[in-house]
């Protein structure tokens, strides 16, 4: 029999449990949560995005991203406005406070990964990072909420407004998290 702490779904587990702590530590001066981070980061990557879209990209239920939504909206870094084509949605933009938070979080996922991957030599961090991409690619409909990949366009026929200027490397980085994940203001 197998012991508990040395399978993979407890040590997927702890390891989640660590990077949320590590997002928590990094992220403390900016008053946001690693579920509002991430549909932030979501919004910024595809401006006019609806929210049930946004659900898709980061593998959040409805009724969880509502919330996230609300509580970006409640501090001032997104804004809703009725889509022209779909009176029933609402499109998502990053205020300019959203943007400048946006740009003041760049660093945060570098610094996340360095700390999560501590320990690895670099040819072992991209190797597990390869690997890990893997698992959830191939596990993804297995999840409750799998995500759903979309094009730079698909995400509104909304204009797109200039958006500050913002490291490659936070662009081109995915940042879906356990759906679970409390998301307390």
């Amino acid at each position: 029999m197998e012991l508990i702490s040395s399978h993979p779904a407890h040590l997927i587990r702890r390891l989640q449990q660590i990077a949320v702590s590590i997002f928590v530590d990094e992220a403390a001066a900016f008053d946001i949560t690693p579920a509002q981070f991430a549909a932030l980061m979501s919004i910024y990557e595809y401006p006019g995005i609806d929210q049930l879209k946004l659900s898709y990209s980061v593998g959040f239920d409805r009724t969880t991203i509502a919330g996230v939504v609300e509580r970006l909206e409640s501090k001032g870094l997104i804004q809703r406005y009725v889509d022209a084509h779909d009176r029933r949605a609402r499109l998502l933009q990053l205020t300019p406070a959203g943007q400048a938070l946006v740009q003041e979080t760049s660093p945060l996922p570098d610094r996340i990964r360095e700390r999560l991957l501590r320990g690895l030599t670099q040819q072992e961090a991209a190797e597990f990072e390869r690997i890990l991409a893997k698992l959830v690619d191939v596990n993804n409909e297995a999840s409750r909420v799998p995500v759903k990949r979309m094009g730079k366009r698909a995400a509104s026929k909304a204009p797109r407004n200039a958006r500050a200027p913002l490291l490659e490397a936070v662009a081109s980085t995915r940042y879906g998290i356990a759906e679970d994940e409390p998301d307390q203001p």
